[in-house]
C-alpha cells in the first residue's frame, strides 16, 4: 500500500500519523486521511480543497503536478510526503 507520511514540521501544529492508502491518486489519498480529522484538512487544505500556498506535496520524490486538482496517479508502493513549504532568501 501507498504510505502517506506528514514531516515533523507539521508535528508542531498537530498530530500527524503515518498512514498506509490503496487509493489510486492523490485526491482520493488525502480524503482518507483527512476523514475524521477536520484540522489536518484544513493546515493542509484551503477552504477551496485547494493545497496551501505553505504546503509541498511529494510522491516518488516528484513534486506533485497540481495544487487544485490533486489527481497525481499513485502506485501500490507510492511514498507521499507532506510537508510545509520554505521561503526566504
Amino acid at each position: 500500500m501507498a504510505q502517506i507520511i506528514f514531516t515533523q514540521q507539521l508535528a508542531r501544529f498537530l498530530p500527524v500519523p503515518e498512514l498506509s492508502t490503496q487509493a489510486s491518486n492523490l485526491r482520493s489519498a488525502l480524503d482518507g486521511a483527512f476523514a475524521g480529522n477536520a484540522r489536518l484538512r484544513a493546515y493542509v487544505l484551503d477552504d477551496q480543497g485547494h493545497l496551501r500556498e505553505n504546503v509541498v506535496i511529494f510522491i516518488d520524490g516528484k513534486r506533485s503536478r497540481d495544487r487544485v486538482l490533486l489527481d497525481d496517479a499513485l502506485q501500490p508502493d507510492s511514498k507521499i510526503y507532506i510537508l510545509q513549504a520554505l521561503s526566504g532568501g
